[in-house]
C-alpha cells in the first residue's frame, strides 16, 4: 500500500468497532485494484458522531460504512438518502459526493447476494429480531418477490417492534406480521411455512447463547441463515445443521455488502473472490 499526498481515506463508524474486519476487507480491495486509498476502524462516541460525519466532508474522504449503534442515527447529519436508506430507516454506508453526504444501505443487498442459490420469489421468510439488519433483509425480501414476512421479537420490545415495523410496511407496501418470540406455537408455525429462516438478533455472537429453545425442531425445507459470522457456525446454525439442514452465516452478507459500499465509493467493482478466499483462511487459523 502506498501512502502519499493524494491518498484517500474511507473507514467504518461505530462504537465498538476495534473488532470489524471491514479494515481487511476494504485495505485488501484497494490493494488489488490499485486504489490509492487507505480505510480505517474510526470508533466514536455517541456525542461526537455529528462531528466525525462532518469530518467526512472536511477530509474529503471516500466516504463511511456505519455500524451500530448508529445506522438511524446517522441519518440527521446527511444531505441525502438513497431509495433504500428511506424504505429501512438505517444507513451502512456514507458516499461523499463532491462534498455532499448520500446514505445507502448495501446489507439487504449484500445477504441475498450471499445465499446460495436460492430463491425467494412467492416464499415466505421468517426472521429472528427487528433491527437495523433485520430491516434492510426485509426490504430487500419484498424486492425479490416474498409472499409472507414474520417477524419475532422479544415480548418486553414488542410494542416498540411493532410501531417501528408499522412504518417499514406502509413505505414497502407489503405486510409484516410482527410476533413475539416467546410465543413458540406461532414460531413453530411460522416456521413451518417457510423458506428461509434468519436470526438477526445477534444472540449467539457469545458462541453460547441461541435465540430459541435447543429442543426448536428445525422443518426438513428450510434454509437457516445467521447474520454473524464470529464465530463462523453460532449456536443457532449448529443446531440446524445437526438436524441435517443447509445454513448460511453472516460472512457472505459483510463481504458483499462491502463490495457494494466499495462500487459506491470507488467506482470499481470489487474482487470479491480472492478477498473471499483470505477471510475463509483468517477465521480458519
Amino acid at each position: 500500500m502506498r501512502i502519499d499526498g493524494h491518498t484517500r481515506l474511507a473507514g467504518v463508524i461505530a462504537k465498538p468497532i476495534k473488532h470489524s474486519i471491514s479494515p481487511f476487507i476494504h485495505n485488501m480491495a484497494y490493494h488489488l485494484t490499485n486504489t490509492n486509498a487507505v480505510y480505517l476502524a474510526l470508533e466514536v462516541d455517541s456525542k461526537d458522531l455529528g462531528k466525525a460525519v462532518e469530518n467526512i466532508k472536511l477530509y474529503h474522504m471516500l466516504g463511511a460504512n456505519v455500524s451500530m449503534p448508529y445506522k438511524s442515527e446517522v441519518i440527521q447529519f446527511l444531505d441525502e438518502l438513497d431509495e433504500s436508506a428511506r424504505e429501512i430507516g438505517a444507513v451502512n454506508t456514507i458516499i461523499n459526493r463532491h462534498g455532499c453526504l448520500i446514505g445507502y444501505n448495501t446489507d439487504g443487498v449484500g445477504f441475498f447476494k450471499s445465499l446460495p442459490d436460492f430463491n425467494l420469489k412467492g416464499k415466505n421468510l421468517t426472521i429472528l429480531g427487528a433491527g437495523g439488519g433485520a430491516s434492510a433483509i426485509i426490504s430487500q425480501a419484498v424486492k425479490e418477490g416474498v409472499k409472507r414476512v414474520f417477524v419475532f421479537s422479544r415480548s418486553k420490545n414488542l410494542s416498540k417492534t411493532e410501531d417501528r415495523l408499522t412504518q417499514l410496511s406502509k413505505r414497502l407496501s407489503h405486510p409484516i406480521i410482527v410476533q413475539a418470540i416467546e410465543d413458540l406455537s406461532a414460531l413453530d408455525t411460522a416456521v413451518g411455512q417457510s423458506a428461509l429462516f434468519v436470526n438477526a438478533t445477534g444472540v449467539g455472537m457469545n458462541g453460547k447463547s441461541l435465540p430459541i429453545p435447543n429442543s426448536f425442531i428445525f422443518p426438513k425445507h428450510i434454509l437457516v441463515a445467521d447474520i454473524a459470522y464470529n464465530p463462523m457456525k453460532t449456536p443457532f446454525l449448529q443446531m440446524a445443521s445437526e438436524q441435517g439442514l443447509s445454513t448460511v452465516n453472516g460472512l457472505g452478507m459483510l463481504l458483499y455488502q462491502a463490495d457494494r459500499a466499495f462500487e459506491l465509493m470507488t467506482g470499481k467493482a470489487m474482487p470479491t473472490e480472492p478477498i473471499k478466499n483470505a477471510l475463509l483462511k483468517h477465521f480458519a487459523e
